[in-house]
């Protein structure tokens, strides 16, 4: 029988959050890309380097129905001074 701790293993389930995270990160420039919305390079670079999941879900949902790629972050937009 083979050896299957890996898979329930913390390391595991660290690689597949990671995995989902760099999935939704393309989901949301796919979808901004698809109702022709620029991204910056500042922009495309938090998407892509943000790990935390529920905050890649929010920003997912936002894109569907953002002007502009800025708009994604809502409360996570710095505020101007």
């Amino acid at each position: 029988m083979a050896d299957v701790s890996f898979y329930v293993s913390p390391l595991s389930e660290e690689i597949r959050e990671e995995g989902r995270a760099e999935g939704r990160a393309e989901n949301i420039l796919i979808v901004l890309g698809a109702r022709r919305i620029d991204v910056a390079h500042a922009t495309r670079e938090k998407i892509t380097t943000c790990r935390d999941p529920e905050r890649l879900r929010g920003w997912l949902l936002r894109s569907a129905v953002v002007a502009t790629a800025e708009e994604i972050f809502g409360e996570d937009a710095p505020s101007e001074q």
